[in-house]
C-alpha cells in the first residue's frame, strides 16, 4: 500500500531547521524579534516541507481570524477596484485575507455586516462606503473590533478614518473654471447622505463666492454616484433655455455620463462645454474620456488604511482614533477650456415630446 503522507507540522520544522517550535511560530509570524538568518532558514524549510498552517487552530490560540471585513457600495463601480486592489496587498502581505461585502446586496439585513461581525468572522473592518444617517453612526459605534472609515466620514463614532481633501480639491476646480471665464457653471451631485458629495459641493460653493459667482439652484442636480445620473441630468441642463457651458459632476463615473449625454446632443466638449470629474480612475486618462479631474492618491490612501486597521488589531497602536487627510491635485486634460462667447453658443435642440 502507498504510504499515506501526514502534513507538515510546524514542530518538523523545527527539527529540520535545527530550532525550537516556539522560534519557528514566531518567524512564520514575521515576528522582528528573530534573528534575519534563522528566519529566513526556518521559511526556507517551510517552503521546502510544503508547510501550510492551520487556520482554525492558529484562530483558536490566537483568538484572531486573520480575517478583514471590507464593505463597498456598489462593486460595479469602476471607483472600487483600484481601492479593493491595494487594501487586498497590503493586508495580503501582513498575513491577512478579505472578506468583501457588496452594500447594496448583502451588507445589510440578517446576513449582513453588522451580524457577522458580531459573530467573531473578522478581526477588523474597512469600510469604503459609509453614510452619515444616525442608524450607520450608531452601527459603528457598537462595533465589536476595530474600524476604519476610508474615503468617507461619518459623524459621531470614534473610529479611524483615512480620506482625501474633497473640499480643498471642490476648490480648485471652482478656480479653474472661474479662471476660464466660465459664470453659469452647474453641479451634478451625490447622495446627500454621503460625506464625499457634501464636502465637494461644500468647498465648490464657497469657492465660487469668492470669485464674485454662485452656484445657481436651477443649475443643481442631484443623484448616484453613477453614469445615469450624469447622463440623464447633462441632457436636462443642456436643453434648458440658457445652458450651462460648465459642469462639476461630484465624481468620475458621473464625469463618464455627462461626457456621453453630451456627444448624444452633439455639444462640443469643450468648446461648447466644460466639464470636470473628482478622483481620477484610471479609465478617466483614456483616450475617449481625457477627463479634466481632481486625482486622490486612492492607492496611498487605501495602503495607509489597511496599516492603520492591523496596528489596531494587533493592539500595536493605542493612540486616539486617526483622521488622516491626503491632499488632491488638479489634472486637466481635453474637456476644459475657455468659456464660450455667448453669441457663439449653440443651444442644443430638445428631445422630442412624446405624443
Amino acid at each position: 500500500m502507498p504510504r499515506i503522507r501526514l502534513k507538515t507540522t510546524s514542530h518538523d520544522i523545527a527539527r529540520e531547521a535545527g530550532v525550537s517550535q516556539s522560534t519557528v511560530s514566531r518567524a512564520l509570524r514575521r515576528d522582528p524579534r528573530v534573528d534575519p538568518a534563522t528566519a529566513a532558514r526556518v521559511l526556507e524549510v517551510a517552503e521546502r516541507l510544503g508547510y501550510s498552517p492551520n487556520l482554525s487552530a492558529r484562530s483558536l490560540v490566537t483568538q484572531r481570524t486573520k480575517t478583514i471585513a471590507v464593505v463597498v457600495a456598489d462593486i460595479t463601480n469602476p471607483f472600487y477596484p483600484q481601492l479593493v486592489e491595494a487594501l487586498h496587498e497590503q493586508l495580503g502581505r501582513a498575513g491577512y485575507r478579505m472578506i468583501l461585502f457588496n452594500e447594496r446586496t448583502d451588507a445589510r439585513g440578517d446576513g449582513g455586516i453588522e451580524v457577522f461581525l458580531a459573530s467573531g468572522g473578522a478581526d477588523g473592518a474597512l469600510f469604503l462606503s459609509v453614510t452619515i444617517d444616525p442608524g450607520v453612526s450608531q452601527m459603528l459605534s457598537r462595533s465589536p473590533v476595530p474600524t476604519v472609515l476610508l474615503n468617507r466620514d461619518a459623524d459621531g463614532p470614534r473610529v479611524d478614518r483615512v480620506m482625501a481633501d474633497h473640499r480643498g480639491g471642490a476648490m480648485m476646480v471652482a478656480d479653474l473654471l472661474a479662471g476660464l471665464g466660465h459664470s453659469r457653471i452647474a453641479m451634478i451631485a451625490g447622495p446627500a447622505n454621503t460625506s464625499t458629495s457634501r464636502d465637494r459641493e461644500a468647498g465648490f460653493g464657497e469657492q465660487l463666492k469668492r470669485h464674485g459667482l454662485a452656484l445657481d439652484p436651477s443649475l443643481r442636480r442631484a443623484g448616484e454616484f453613477s453614469h445615469q445620473s450624469g447622463f440623464q441630468w447633462t441632457s436636462e441642463l443642456m436643453s434648458l433655455d440658457d445652458p450651462p457651458t460648465a459642469i462639476f459632476c461630484v465624481n468620475d463615473v458621473v464625469g463618464f455620463g455627462a461626457l456621453d449625454a453630451a456627444r448624444r446632443l452633439r455639444i462640443d466638449v469643450p468648446n461648447e462645454l466644460s466639464i470636470v470629474g473628482f478622483d481620477d480612475i484610471p479609465m478617466a486618462s483614456w483616450e475617449s474620456f481625457s477627463l479634466t479631474t481632481v486625482r486622490q492618491p486612492l492607492t496611498d490612501m487605501a495602503r495607509d488604511a489597511a496599516r492603520l486597521l492591523i496596528a489596531r488589531v494587533e493592539r500595536t497602536s493605542e493612540s486616539r482614533p486617526s483622521r488622516i487627510v491626503f491632499p488632491t491635485h488638479l489634472v486637466q486634460r481635453a474637456t476644459t477650456a475657455r468659456a464660450p462667447q455667448r453669441s457663439a453658443r449653440r443651444r442644443p435642440p430638445r428631445p422630442p415630446r412624446a405624443s
